[in-house]
């Protein structure tokens, strides 16, 4: 057997990793757009859905819009109330590579968490290149500290892709957040998550992101140490992109072995566009996992 030519499996070994030969292209590796059927069409669809939802909970009393939690035209958030006293928070941090998106396609989301009465907030933050990654990261942490001081009780966090990256990073023992909200924080929903940002450094959007490889390694969550008592969930599609399936493992084998609560899940047919989707019911599976339910 030449150097080039990788072993075959036989009945003495039981294959645990199977990635095969390196990666050609890691820009299609990480191209959600260009493996979904359809995938322009998803976001014209939360962005209905996302304003009918904001205008019932208007029309209710139940919604705060576009509060600022700093002085950039990005740092603002939505804070959606339940019908009572709130249990406790939830926030999604929405996805877009850092470099698109607007929470105002993604309040729908806080269905599912209001009608359990919790209270949503969804923030928006400065998108690259117009800022860094480690800046996005300590925006989301001021936010965070802010938002904290809005509603009482536990935190619980959810993100998706890059927003998964965000909120899983508001979990190290680094993070830009005050020690008090650090405590109250719950359980962690990380949706298709990048926590080894490392990867995109040799990718075509780093154009736009700009990462530096210190930065890309200073940023991953999976190189981090996370907080003694962490609650991490990593959920992702059965049909997402294999490096967004291995990411999904990765954080939870890694953090559970620096002493963190960690779950790796994969939901059967979802891909990265519809793995959201069961956060606007309240009878979800995803919603009781968040809420800490079940």
């Amino acid at each position: 057997m030449s150097d080039s030519t990788m072993p075959e499996p036989d009945a003495a070994f039981e294959p645990v990793w199977t990635g095969g030969a390196p990666i050609a292209d890691i820009d299609a590796a990480y191209d959600n757009g260009a493996a979904i059927p359809d995938a322009a069409s998803y976001t014209p669809r939360w962005a209905a859905l996302a304003r009918a939802f904001r205008d019932r909970m208007m029309a209710a009393g139940r919604a705060e819009l576009h509060l600022p939690y700093g002085e950039g035209s990005r740092q603002y958030y939505d804070l959606f109330h339940p019908g009572g006293t709130p249990k406790g928070l939830v926030v999604f941090v929405h996805g877009g590579y850092w470099k698109a998106q607007e929470i105002g396609n993604w309040s729908h989301l806080a269905a599912g968490s209001l009608a359990h009465d919790f209270a949503v907030a969804l923030p928006e933050y400065t998108l690259c290149p117009d800022t860094s990654v480690p800046d996005i990261t300590r925006e989301i942490g001021v936010f965070l500290d802010h938002v904290a001081a809005r509603v009482t009780g536990p935190i619980h966090l959810a993100g998706h892709s890059a927003g998964g990256h965000l909120v899983t990073r508001m979990l190290c023992e680094d993070a830009p957040i005050a020690a008090t909200t650090a405590e109250r924080t719950a359980r962690t929903v990380t949706i298709s998550g990048v926590h080894d940002l490392r990867p995109l450094v040799r990718t075509k959007m780093n154009e736009t992101l700009r990462l530096t490889p210190d930065e890309a390694t200073a940023e991953s969550p999976a190189l981090l140490m996370p907080r003694p008592g962490v609650d991490l969930v990593c959920l992702a599609g059965g049909a997402e992109l294999a490096e967004f399936r291995r990411q999904n493992a990765l954080l939870a084998n890694v953090w559970h072995g620096l002493r963190a609560k960690t779950t790796a899940l994969e939901q059967p047919d979802r891909h990265h566009f519809d793995i959201c989707d069961e956060l606007a019911d309240p009878d979800s599976r995803l919603v009781a996992i968040l809420t800490g339910l079940g």
